[in-house]
């Protein structure tokens, strides 16, 4: 048995389960998801044809997200959804339709592994990593609401402070669609310290073609949800990470007595 365990690890650490939870028991109002939270690919992919530094840039996961949605996990009593894989294999926050889905380049990088792949590594990929993330975050919404619980969403990710050549001076985003209510709530939040450069819908816009979490898991279900999107160059020490997780935490608990559409 012992020989046999020691065996499986390996394997088990290859092939970790598509979603991490925290917490799932939290008191919160506030559920917490982070599809970009890992920049983990199994060794069969052959890290998708690139070298190894590109799986510590943007294009493999959302640097600081997971750390930053770990903390207010703890911080505000609040359950959380992890993924466990990169998003150059399949993308969590993309329909599956998308071409972004399973992009062949991101930014300006191609994918070589991803190039011309057929229906039936698409299905797999979706069966291992995607459905199992997302069916997981819609079980326990059904639960919330069964059990009439209150419930807000709020997705974690990070972005590049240049994209393609171009600046982004913003040091934080809330994205939405419905819930402007719920957006313009956490703005006023962090806009409690004048230094910060923060706005609505920056630096991306929710769409129905090209975002998943909250169209799908959020506006669908009449469930306020947003993005939140931090400059990933401030998360780059631990003390940065912890200061945004700071901010955040205090911008969404006086959420619990909002009214948002």
């Amino acid at each position: 048995m012992t020989g046999q365990t020691e065996k499986e690890l390996p394997a088990q650490k290859d092939w970790p389960d598509a979603v991490e939870v925290l917490n799932e028991r939290g008191h919160s109002d506030i559920v917490l998801l982070c599809e970009h939270a890992s920049n983990h690919m199994p060794a069969e992919y052959r890290q998708l044809g690139l070298d190894a530094h590109h799986l510590q840039r943007h294009i493999a996961w959302d640097i600081g997200a997971a750390e930053v949605t770990r903390l207010l996990s703890s911080k505000l009593d609040a359950p959380a959804f992890l993924s466990g894989y990169s998003r150059l294999l399949i993308d969590l926050n993309r329909p599956l339709h998308s071409q972004g889905s399973i992009p062949v380049l991101s930014e300006d990088t191609d994918i070589p592994g991803n190039v011309g792949i057929d229906a039936t590594e698409r299905t797999r990929r979706a069966e291992i990593i995607f459905s199992p993330f997302h069916d997981r975050v819609a079980a326990y919404l059904d639960r919330r609401a069964q059990a009439g619980r209150q419930t807000r969403i709020v997705t974690i990710h990070s972005f590049t402070p240049v994209f393609l050549g171009v600046s982004r001076p913003w040091h934080a985003g809330v994205l939405h669609d419905h819930a402007s209510g719920l957006a313009e709530a956490i703005l006023s939040g962090l806009r409690t310290d004048a230094a910060l450069n923060v706005a609505a819908n920056v630096p991306y816009v929710i769409s129905r073609d090209a975002d998943y979490a909250v169209p799908i898991h959020g506006d669908d279900r009449g469930i306020p949800a947003v993005l939140v999107e931090i400059r990933q160059d401030l998360l780059s020490t631990r003390s940065g990470i912890e200061e945004w997780a700071n901010r955040l935490a205090a911008a969404l608990p006086a959420l619990e007595t909002e009214t948002v559409p």
